[in-house]
Order: C-alpha cells, then structure tokens, then sequence
C-alpha cells in the first residue's frame, strides 16, 4: 500500500491518529440503530473538517477510528470533535442514552499516532474504562 502525502499551503504530511474511545462506564450501548447513526455522525464531522477516515470500527463498549486530520488540528481537538457532537446528537435520538448514562462517553480518550501503538496498549485502555470513581466524586 502507497502512502499518500497530503498538501495545503505551507505543509506537506501524512499524519494519522488512532482514537479510542468508550461509553462511560464502558456500558455496551453502542450497537443496533444507535451503532449505524454514531457511524454516520463521525463521518460528517470528519467530512465537515476534512480529515480522512481511513477505518472506523464500533464495538458496543468502545470506538476505534483512524483518522488523518491536518496538522493544525490537535489529537485532543480530533477526539473532542469526535466525542461533542456524537454525544450531543445520539443523546437528542436516543431517548434510552440519556436515561441510562449521566454523559455518554467517559472523560478520557486514548489517542496514538497510527500504526504506532500495540493492540495490548488499546485494550489496557479499553479495560479501564470500567473503574468507576471512588467516594462518591465527580464521574
């Protein structure tokens, strides 16, 4: 597989994250028609920045995505834009999400730079969207 370098004024790059990210609590609620529209509201986000979405696969209790965004975009700005909009517009549909869970996805996210990160990283990360606070703080 060739590699394709993208250009823009002043910046030739081939940039790639991979973004994890689960439901709080890693609580399986991401399958059936709630799966299908996630699906599509990444990819308009991704369309509306034009980044390229080179594979998105969702789980019932995480999303994987590798994504090519420009480079002025940082990883926490891709995985916020990301995490934003799909929470906002599935909790609106999906009466069930907003009943069930107090926010949709838990606070943290696992970003890499594609190809860079080992599949036991990811699923050490995965399994500790479990936990849940301690002592009654902030979830």
């Amino acid at each position: 597989m060739t590699r394709q370098v993208r250009t823009s004024p002043g910046a030739a790059y081939d940039l790639g994250y991979h973004v994890v990210w689960c439901p709080k609590y890693r609580r399986p609620v991401l399958g059936g028609r709630v799966k299908t529209r996630l699906e599509e509201l990444v990819r308009a986000k991704a369309d509306e920045h034009g980044w390229e979405i080179v594979a998105l696969e969702v789980m019932p209790d995480h999303v994987h995505l590798f994504v090519k965004p420009h480079p002025k975009n940082s990883p926490s700005y891709v995985a916020n834009q990301f995490e934003g909009f799909t929470s906002h517009h599935l909790r609106a549909e999906f009466g069930h999400l907003r009943s069930q869970l107090p926010t949709l996805w838990s606070r943290s996210y696992f970003v890499a730079t594609a190809g860079a990160v080992s599949a036991e990283t990811v699923q050490r990360y995965i399994e500790t969207q479990y936990e849940r606070p301690e002592g009654g703080g902030r979830a």
